[in-house]
């Protein structure tokens, strides 16, 4: 695998919410086109321009998640304020320190966030 690419309508906010949500940083930024790399300079995911995008609905087949990503996490709590914070929204959570939740990207992607324990 190269890097995961991710249709989205502004690359680079997209971009900048998974640059903090993943601790990466940009490689290059074409304006449609953008690339996150990690700490050794490999690419890791990428943001393409897509002027029709139409955003997944969670648990809706008709506009099915299309990908998601895992997030791995010590402490869901701690990281549930922290993805808010940076505009996800919880779609399905749970009350209990370890195991998962799934939040959605500020576009509609879902995403994960994982514990050790809920792996």
């Amino acid at each position: 695998m190269y890097t995961v690419v991710i249709d989205c309508p502004d690359p680079d906010e997209l971009a900048g919410f998974y640059e903090k949500l993943l601790s990466l940083s940009r490689q290059a930024d074409t304006g449609d086109f953008v690339v996150l790399q990690n700490a050794a300079g490999t690419p890791v995911v990428a943001f393409q321009r897509v002027d029709d995008f139409r955003a997944p609905r969670w648990k809706d087949s008709a506009r099915p998640q299309q990908m998601h990503i895992d997030v791995m996490v010590a402490n869901l709590d701690t990281a549930e304020a922290q993805v808010l914070a940076l505009g996800a929204r919880l779609l399905d959570g749970s009350d209990k320190p370890v195991g998962y939740r799934v939040y959605e990207d500020p576009v509609g992607h879902p995403f994960c966030l994982i514990t050790p324990e809920g792996a």
